[in-house]
């Protein structure tokens, strides 16, 4: 297992999730909201917000989008490539796109701009992690679940080298050239 600190514990998250899923569906025109998750590392809080929307009498139509920009490193490469499209109907529909992290702001970005010429009559963006201090692109997402600072984050759907993915809290990866990173912790 890779070398970790636990960043925010289970019960954080699932009362994020539950604040999130709150202001989500105050904002939405209708009930029945296509949404779309970004593979891999968004499918655990996709999964939760589903359920947390279900609680509140939203019913979403479940759909994903694969893309990438990493490979196999941890060092984006710049270029955001899709891999699988949402095969869903998106004109004059309700749409939220899930993402487990807002870094270089660039697949967001482009993400938001594929679907926003499908003619969605609503695009809104909620990502679990924002790191602001990593942006490159002027975008910011609607619904945030915790700002971080710039470290690898895994569990909770997220990975390092394939690894963490598993994990039910959300820790900071440390590899050696990071310890000490000075990353802030939320426990109970």
């Amino acid at each position: 297992m890779l070398k970790h600190h636990t960043v925010f514990e289970e019960q954080i998250i699932a009362a994020r999730v539950d604040a999130l899923a709150r202001a989500i569906a105050d904002d939405l025109p209708e009930p029945t909201p296509v949404m779309i998750g970004l593979l891999t590392g968004a499918f655990v809080f996709l999964a939760d917000l589903v359920r947390a929307m279900g609680r509140l009498g939203i019913e979403p139509h479940v759909d994903f989008m694969a893309v990438s920009h990493y490979g196999r490193s941890t060092a984006s490469s710049g270029l955001v490539q899709l891999h699988k499209d949402s095969a869903l109907e998106l004109n004059g529909r309700a749409v939220l796109v899930i993402d487990d992290i807002l870094d270089s702001g660039r697949t967001l970005s482009m993400v938001r701009a594929h679907l926003a010429a499908r003619d969605p009559s609503w695009l809104r963006t909620c990502v679990l992690l924002d790191k602001p201090s990593r942006r490159q692109v002027a975008i910011n997402a609607d619904y945030v679940g915790f700002e971080v600072p710039d470290a690898w984050m895994i569990g909770y759907g997220m990975d390092a080298y394939g690894q963490g993915r598993g994990l039910p809290y959300i820790a900071a990866f440390e590899a050696p050239e990071q310890a000490n990173s000075g990353i802030e912790y939320h426990t109970q």
